[in-house]
């Protein structure tokens, strides 16, 4: 019966009574779908199916929605969206009494956005246990939706590293270095494959260093960058959903493709009147204060517009961490052009090439034996040894 169901869609003149409601109630959906559900099955009545396997076919759709929904808006970066639909999902998921095995994917992929999302929020907790932090309770996710697949590709290696690295790297950008040493030991195993990576973020811990090259190289934006590679494939597979064809058909019917895209080209001209005029304001109020004399303005309290502040704020905040940068930065760098290479490091990038292949770089970083080096060094040493046998 649910297999029938899932292959059943509301007949065409169910349809086209939905494309002239607009917006309809969920109740009157479930009935609409049972409608064509018992047709589909033989009968002619709503009756003839149960309603409670009308709901779960409806949430089934609803939730591969809320989940294409999900992976758009973390790949668009709409953090407000991302939000709404996190809700929607959430809700979905938490009526579910056992996650049914084709929306095992889906579920754990839901999750897994969320907490990505939240990544660098210390503050936000989504397990029990408060130890627990955003990306080490998506990494659990991760490790589920790895037994999922079929066969392992080299970006589900690299997401899972980067997960790793990145647990370490929150905590040590916020200070938490005896927090980062104790995820640590919950990260890895004793497993040989791990040990090398292991041994280089315990080093990283002791040195208190959130700069280090390795954590820049396996950085934060380097993980969202490699996670909305994965969720790809698994948007252009959500195109067939029931809702997303449907809805699509709506707005095709009605025009309503043109409307929206009318809306957003108002907001955005309205957007810049407004940022025009923000941008006014200080310059007046600046102009203002340039006039008056020392005197007036020892009796004048000058109240500025909020948003000169916040960028005034924002533009302290920046020099701020500009002047860290040259000072991490610049030091590491001269370091960096200081250290030569050593024969011992020469050894391992070679093991590495021959472990790993040309153009892997990364990975033999991880698991080489290197002195504060980055990809990008490792690819340059190669060239130079290259040349140096050829010469």
């Amino acid at each position: 019966m649910a297999v029938a169901l899932e292959g059943a869609g509301p007949g065409e003149r169910e349809l086209d009574r939905w494309r002239g409601r607009g917006r309809w109630p969920l109740a009157r959906g479930l009935k609409m779908a049972g409608s064509s559900a018992g047709v589909a099955a033989g009968g002619g009545s709503a009756l003839s199916v149960p309603l409670a396997a009308v709901e779960a076919v409806a949430a089934d759709w609803m939730l591969e929605f809320a989940c294409s929904c999900l992976c758009r808006h973390f790949g668009e970066g709409c953090a407000a969206q991302l939000r709404r639909w996190r809700d929607v999902a959430l809700a979905l998921i938490s009526g579910l009494s056992k996650i049914p095995t084709h929306q095992k994917k889906t579920v754990y992929l839901c999750h897994l956005l969320i907490r990505i999302a939240e990544g660098k929020n210390l503050e936000c907790h989504f397990e029990k246990d408060q130890r627990i932090s955003p990306l080490e309770s998506a990494l659990s996710f991760w490790t589920l939706l790895e037994r999922e697949e079929i066969k392992l590709e080299k970006l589900h290696e690299d997401i899972r590293r980067l997960i790793q690295i990145q647990i370490v790297a929150v905590y040590m950008e916020s200070g938490y270095f005896k927090e980062a040493a104790e995820v640590l030991e919950r990260l890895f195993t004793d497993s040989e494959s791990d040990k090398p990576l292991r041994m280089k973020l315990a080093t990283i811990i002791k040195s208190k260093d959130p700069y280090v090259p390795l954590l820049q190289s396996f950085s934060y934006n380097l993980l969202i960058s490699k996670i909305k590679s994965y969720i790809g494939p698994f948007m252009k597979e959500n195109e067939t959903n029931f809702l997303i064809q449907a809805a699509a058909e709506h707005v095709e019917s009605k025009g309503l493709g043109a409307i929206a895209l009318q809306n957003k080209t108002v907001n955005v001209n309205e957007n810049n009147e407004s940022n025009l005029k923000t941008k006014q304001r200080p310059m007046k109020e600046q102009q203002s204060i340039m006039n008056q004399s020392p005197g007036d303005l020892k009796n004048t309290t000058v109240r500025p517009h909020l948003g000169w502040k916040c960028r005034a704020n924002r533009v302290l905040q920046s020099l701020h961490n500009l002047q860290n940068v040259e000072e991490h930065g610049d030091a590491s760098a001269c370091g960096r052009r200081r250290q030569r290479w050593t024969y011992k490091e020469d050894l391992a990038l070679k093991s590495g090439v021959r472990e790993f292949g040309v153009g892997n770089w990364a990975k033999i970083l991880v698991h080489g034996d290197f002195n504060n080096r980055t990809s990008v060094m490792l690819k340059d040493r190669w060239r130079t040894l290259c040349r140096i046998e050829q010469g």
